[in-house]
């Protein structure tokens, strides 16, 4: 079968073998391979992806996202906002400021909270990087269980009719109606192509670090961490290994392109994929700027509620993973 990405693998090769004068089977060559072939790869992919993405994208802007949630305060409402969230481009960065945007337009508290879980846990662009790294079944249960909790997480809040514990002045401003908005101009085909190069050029410029910073913590852990050592603390045998590794994963910050070069490590040690997947969306949805941008809006029992029931629901979520990722 062709390896699209041999040319990376066979450049590692040569600058551990030929240029470190390393045994490639070595912890620091092993290292250094996984390092060298994965930061081209990973790249790349980013690139060409969010390329991709960024130009479906232009067809959905953030006003149409706030005037699809508008006035819709079922179930259905929280449905619609959890699947938005995993195909608009905004990570939790810009996630919560639209959060703030959504709230202040009028859309429910439930629906908002579902679109900013989904936003940046269920990235289009990491989508791909995780089909990629992990095949199409984790990738789609990924996908399921991502927006799944994204909504029933977001409904639940709805139902506890908690907007008295957002701040007051979110409420102040008066909800501006779809017939003020401004309608956006019509554009064209060669400026969807400008604005996806935009994007993607965007989008590697903010996340490159991390990815980098990740591939070398992921490095780190294929030629060094004991798989011993990982078995115990988060291998199949541990009834625990769910809870540890989503709890190790909340306090943690990285953008989800960053942290899956960790999760591709740590699957290679022998952790179960399931419960590298929920690290992932610990780390991503959970993220600490996001909750220190969401303590300016919202009163801390709503900020420890929301915390407390997106961990226990990704918990959950890691122990299907397990279960079913078999």
């Amino acid at each position: 079968m062709f390896d699209l990405f041999y040319p990376f693998d066979w450049l590692s090769t040569q600058i551990v073998i030929y240029l470190f004068g390393l045994d490639i089977k070595s912890p620091l060559g092993s290292s250094l391979h996984f390092f060298f072939y994965d930061v081209p790869k990973v790249l790349t992919l980013l690139v060409v992806i969010s390329f991709v993405i960024g130009y479906l994208q232009s067809f959905l802007s953030p006003e149409k996202v706030r005037h699809f949630l508008e006035d819709k305060h079922t179930l259905a409402g929280n449905i619609l906002a959890g699947m938005l969230g995993a195909v608009t481009p905004f990570c939790s960065c810009s996630a919560v400021p639209l959060f703030i945007g959504f709230l202040t337009a009028g859309v429910p508290l439930g629906v908002t909270f579902s679109y900013l879980i989904s936003a940046p846990m269920v990235d289009a662009v990491a989508v791909f990087l995780l089909w990629s790294l992990f095949g199409i079944r984790a990738t789609l249960l990924y996908i399921f269980f991502g927006v799944g909790l994204a909504v029933i997480t977001g409904y639940t809040i709805g139902k506890l009719k908690l907007e008295a514990w957002v701040e007051d002045f979110i409420f102040k401003s008066a909800p501006k109606s779809t017939d003020d908005m401004e309608i956006a101009p019509t554009i064209t085909n060669k400026e969807r192509l400008q604005e996806a190069q935009y994007q993607s050029v965007e989008i590697l410029k903010s996340v490159w670090l991390y990815v980098v910073i990740g591939i070398a913590i992921g490095a780190g852990i294929h030629g060094y961490a004991p798989t011993d050592l990982i078995n115990q603390w988060a291998g199949k045998e541990n009834p625990f290994a769910v809870i540890v590794a989503v709890l190790l994963g909340v306090p943690l910050y990285t953008n989800i392109a960053g942290v899956l070069p960790i999760a591709e490590a740590l699957v290679n040690k022998g952790m179960p994929l399931g419960t590298v997947l929920s690290f992932t969306m610990a780390v991503t949805a959970l993220s600490l700027p996001q909750m220190i941008i969401l303590k300016r809006v919202l009163k801390p029992r709503l900020l420890f509620l929301f915390i407390a029931v997106t961990t226990i629901g990704i918990i959950g979520v890691g122990y299907l993973f397990n279960i079913l990722l078999v």
